[in-house]
């Protein structure tokens, strides 16, 4: 299933969009996986949203990077259950990578992850930089990316 990728700011994103990403981000991190916080958390307004959908234009996956002192940090990874198992979630963060360093170029990437997808992230070039903690009730781990070589 190949999706069609956009990665935008918060004010470009209409009413609709938005809508369906904080519905599918509530879906997975709230219900799915049982954590409640308060998601809209300030982050959103000065975050790059990238988003990918089907062909019908219904929103399978997505992720936001945030703009940091340290250089930027990836966040609110997720792939609806619908396209799980299809190797989306790997595209999603090649995405990811790939927007981050066009945006900003040379920086390190940072991510906060989930500590089971340890080795997924480490697949892409994260490496630890933190022990594992509780955040929601599940246990992550940060990891930081560092600028690759031409």
């Amino acid at each position: 299933m190949a999706l069609t990728w956009t990665c935008c700011a918060l004010d470009a994103l209409s009413a609709r969009e938005l809508y369906a990403l904080l519905r599918l981000r509530s879906e997975v991190f709230v219900v799915e996986q049982r954590c409640i916080y308060l998601d809209p958390d300030g982050q959103d307004l000065m975050a790059l949203h990238l988003l990918g959908r089907d062909a019908s234009g219904d929103l399978l996956a997505c992720a936001r990077l945030i703009p940091t002192a340290a250089g930027p940090k990836i966040g609110r990874v997720l792939t609806a259950p619908a396209a799980r198992g299809a190797g989306q979630g790997r595209v999603l963060m090649q995405r990811a990578i790939a927007e981050c360093e066009q945006r900003w170029p040379g920086q390190a990437i940072a991510l906060s992850a989930q500590a089971h997808l340890q080795a997924f992230y480490a697949g892409l070039g994260f490496a630890p930089t933190s022990a594992v903690y509780d955040e929601d009730g599940i246990s992550h781990i940060d990891m930081r990316r560092e600028p690759q070589q031409p």
